[in-house]
């Protein structure tokens, strides 16, 4: 099997536990990633729901190269490369090939609306660095800018389905997916990550795999397999209730996501606390928490059946 068709099915993204003193929790870390293959997952990656932005250069080296070493064989291990310049990036890429990663994933830079040709530029650069997969990640439906079509068209022709994968995530994700399928006459290898609030769609639009947080990762894993099996009964039966709780986190975008994933994290017993990063303009309130708490119940209930 080629390292680039490996990379496929239920691949989620580690979140980042912190101490109280906001020292990453190495210990909280590992139990997330032992977890994680435990119920399933096919591979590990950091992403935006990991924190990235609001680590140093030195911890984000770091998480990786813990998470390559965590994960031990049990499965693919990507990283989150994206940055604001061509160079910070593919020093992150470097970095990424020599610990032993997978594939990497880059987002565009946040800060700045950038042109067509020097996205273009910013790929080729990250592309032509390392020997690893890239995913090309659109982002914008929660952070940074749109990928136009034509630059992912310009990609996949220079470097070829092999080495450059797409997680596009521009609204509407669906309709976004299809055209970029249909560009590509399906050579396009595609992933989502809408958090399940749109899987069952993206599966039928022919997603080779999805990369959900880990709070939701057993259900995630079990509607995937009942996807594969194309069984409906159970795909909504799992569904329904992952895009309820998927509602509640969207309602403040990245910082949505991520009080609620973390709260859900802790409730396992994966994590100490949910601490995050400051800055951020979401606190999950005692009303929200509780209807998480009766989502989950009824989620947890779902997988069962």
């Amino acid at each position: 099997m080629s390292r680039q068709s490996s990379i496929s099915g239920v691949l989620a993204i580690v979140h980042t536990p912190f101490h109280d003193d906001d020292r990453i929790d190495f210990e909280a870390f590992h139990r997330q990633v032992d977890w994680a293959f435990q119920v399933g997952a096919n591979g590990l990656g950091t992403g935006m729901v990991t924190e990235t932005l609001r680590l140093s250069p030195e911890e984000r080296r770091t998480l990786v190269a813990d998470l390559v070493r965590t994960a031990g064989g049990r499965g693919v291990v990507f990283a989150s490369v994206g940055a604001e310049s061509t160079t910070q990036a593919v020093s992150y890429a470097k970095h990424a090939q020599e610990v032993g990663c997978d594939a990497v994933m880059a987002v565009p830079p946040v800060v700045s609306a950038i042109s067509g040709q020097h996205l273009l530029a910013y790929y080729t650069g990250i592309a032509e660095s390392i020997d690893l997969p890239v995913i090309v990640q659109d982002a914008s439906g929660y952070v940074g800018q749109t990928i136009p079509l034509e630059v992912s068209l310009n990609l996949l022709d220079r470097f070829g389905p092999e080495k450059i994968l797409f997680k596009p995530e521009a609204s509407p994700i669906g309709p976004s997916l299809s055209e970029l399928r249909d560009a590509t006459g399906g050579r396009a290898r595609v992933y989502e990550g809408s958090g399940g609030i749109l899987l069952v769609d993206c599966f039928r639009r022919g997603i080779v795999g999805t990369m959900p947080g880990t709070d939701l990762l057993d259900a995630v894993v079990e509607l995937w397999r009942a996807l594969q099996a194309g069984d409906e009964q159970r795909i909504y039966r799992i569904y329904f209730p992952i895009c309820a709780m998927v509602t509640l986190q969207m309602q403040a975008g990245l910082d949505g996501f991520l009080a609620v994933e973390k709260y859900l994290l802790v409730k396992r017993g994966l994590f100490r606390t949910a601490r995050r990063r400051t800055p951020y303009r979401f606190e999950l309130d005692p009303e929200t928490a509780r209807e998480v708490d009766r989502l989950f119940e009824i989620l947890q209930e779902s997988i069962r059946s």
